[in-house]
C-alpha cells in the first residue's frame, strides 16, 4: 500500500460543510465524547475462561479457525489494547460473566463474585477504560434444554436468577471502582425450535424472574440495566420468549434500557426506524452494532447503509445522549484483532457522517414541503469530502488516519498472533 496525502485537506473540507450550516468542530467534539464498547468475545471465539467444561451452546456458533485466538486473559487484554490503539477516541470493554479469572477453581455461575474480575477492573483503570458486563446464560448444563429464566422448573429458574443478581453486583463494582457507569445487559437463549403451545406460560415465568432479579436497585452512576430481544436463533426458530414486544413493554414499564441488536430482527426491518418510536418510552437504548447476513446476525460491522441509517436516526432524533453503543459480532475466519478495528472504525465513521449532516436545513425543507430539495441535498452530502474530516479526527486522537493501520495489524499477526498454537 502506497503512502498518500489526503485527497482533500481538512480546512477546505470544513469550509464545504460550513456553507451548509454544519459546524465541523462541534461535530468532532461530540464524536470524541462517544464511547463504543468493544466486545471481549470476538478475541477468543466466545470461549471464556471458566472451568465448567461446557461447549459453546445456546444458539451461538462461531465459524472459522484463523490462527491467533486469545487463550487466556493476558493474551485477550493484549489483543484488545492493540485494537484500541487503532480506534480513535476513548472507549470501553464489554465482558461476559464467563471471562472471569477463576484460576482453575470450578466456580458455578450462581456462585460468582467480583473477585475473579478484579484484574479486569485494575487493567481498565490503568488504561482509562470503562467496563460493561453481561450475564452468561448459555454454554451451561442448566441451559441445555433451551430455557433458563423461563424454565418450567423452579430450581433452574432460581439458579439463573441468582446468577444475574450476582452479575449486576459485579457490574456495580465496576462502576464504583472505575467511576464510569457500567451497563449490564441481559440476553437469554430461551425459545423453541418448533411450534410452541405454552407461549404465555413461558413469558409469565420470565416476567416473574425479571421482577425478582431487578428488585434490588443500584445507583445509576454505577449501574444501568438493559434487556435484549431477538426474533429467532439457532434452536429457537419458531419461538423466542424474550421477543422485541415483550422486552419493549417490560423496559418501558420498569424504566430500564432496551437493547436492540442490528441482527436480531427480520432482514426487512429497520432498527433505525425503531429509534424514535422507542426513545420516548424507555430510559435509554443500548444498541448492539452488528451486521446480519441472511440468517446470521453477527458479521463484522462495515460502513453500509444499515449502519449509516442507524447513526443518522440517533442524531436526528436527538438520542445520542441516551444511547449506548456496543459491538456484538464474532468472526474466527479473519484476523480477530483486525475485525475489532474494522467494526469500531466503521461505527465511528457512520456516526461522524450523521453528525456532519445539515439537519436544521433538512428539517426546514421538510417543514416547507420541499421533498425534492431534501432528497437532493441528502444525495449531495454523499460526495462531500468526509474523508478529510475523518482523517483529522484520527490525527487528533493519535491513531492512523488512513489504511496504514492495516499494516500494523499484519505486523501484529506476524510477531504475536502467529506464535500462538
Amino acid at each position: 500500500m502506497s503512502k498518500r496525502k489526503d485527497a482533500a485537506p481538512f480546512a477546505p473540507a470544513a469550509e464545504w460543510y460550513a456553507e451548509l450550516g454544519v459546524d465541523v468542530e462541534s461535530a468532532l467534539r461530540r464524536l470524541e465524547g462517544v464511547s463504543v464498547s468493544l466486545q471481549c468475545w470476538q478475541g477468543d471465539d466466545v470461549r471464556g475462561f471458566e472451568t465448567l467444561g461446557e461447549e459453546l451452546s445456546g444458539g451461538i456458533a462461531v465459524t472459522g479457525d484463523h490462527p491467533g485466538r486469545a487463550r487466556n486473559p493476558e493474551e485477550l487484554r493484549r489483543d484488545m489494547e492493540k485494537a484500541l490503539s487503532l480506534i480513535p477516541g476513548n472507549h470501553r470493554v464489554n465482558l461476559h460473566a464467563m471471562y472471569g479469572e477463576f484460576k482453575g477453581k470450578k466456580t458455578d455461575r450462581n456462585e460468582i463474585t467480583s473477585e475473579p474480575f478484579a484484574s479486569w477492573a485494575d487493567w481498565a483503570e490503568q488504561n482509562g477504560l470503562g467496563l460493561d458486563f453481561n450475564a452468561t446464560l448459555f454454554s451451561h448444563e442448566k441451559a441445555s434444554s433451551g430455557f433458563t429464566l423461563s424454565h418450567r422448573e423452579t430450581a433452574v429458574r432460581d439458579f439463573w436468577i441468582e446468577h444475574v443478581r450476582r452479575c449486576r453486583e459485579i457490574g456495580a463494582f465496576f462502576g464504583r471502582k472505575l467511576k464510569k457507569t457500567c451497563v449490564h445487559n441481559l440476553w437469554i437463549p430461551d425459545g423453541s425450535k418448533d411450534e410452541t403451545v405454552s407461549r404465555s406460560a413461558y413469558r409469565q415465568r420470565l416476567l416473574q424472574s425479571l421482577d425478582a432479579i431487578y428488585e434490588t436497585e443500584f445507583e445509576e452512576n454505577f449501574l444501568l440495566d438493559s434487556v435484549e430481544c431477538k426474533l429467532f436463533g439457532l434452536g429457537s426458530e419458531a419461538y423466542v420468549v424474550g421477543s422485541h414486544e415483550f422486552y419493549l413493554v417490560w423496559a418501558a414499564s420498569r424504566r430500564h434500557l432496551l437493547c436492540m441488536d442490528m441482527g436480531h430482527f427480520h432482514p426487512t426491518e429497520s432498527v433505525a426506524d425503531k429509534i424514535s418510536a422507542v426513545l420516548p418510552f424507555v430510559k435509554g437504548l443500548l444498541l448492539h452494532v452488528s451486521r446480519g447476513v441472511r440468517w446470521d446476525s453477527d458479521h463484522v460491522v462495515i460502513l453500509n447503509d444499515d449502519l449509516r441509517h442507524l447513526m443518522a436516526e440517533i442524531v436526528r432524533a436527538d438520542g445520542l445522549a441516551r444511547t449506548h453503543l456496543a459491538m456484538d459480532f464474532f468472526d474466527a475466519s479473519i484476523n480477530r484483532v483486525g475485525a475489532w478495528v474494522i467494526g469500531a472504525r466503521a461505527t465511528l465513521k457512520a456516526l461522524l457522517l450523521a453528525l456532519l449532516e445539515p439537519v436544521e436545513c433538512l428539517r426546514e425543507m421538510e417543514a416547507n414541503g420541499d421533498g425534492f430539495g431534501r432528497l437532493a441535498l441528502l444525495e449531495e452530502m454523499k460526495s462531500l469530502p468526509f474523508g478529510a474530516i475523518w482523517a483529522e479526527f484520527c490525527k487528533r486522537m493519535n491513531v492512523p488516519p488512513d489504511e496504514s493501520w492495516i499494516r500494523e495489524i499484519h505486523a501484529y499477526e506476524r510477531t504475536v498472533l502467529s506464535k500462538r498454537s
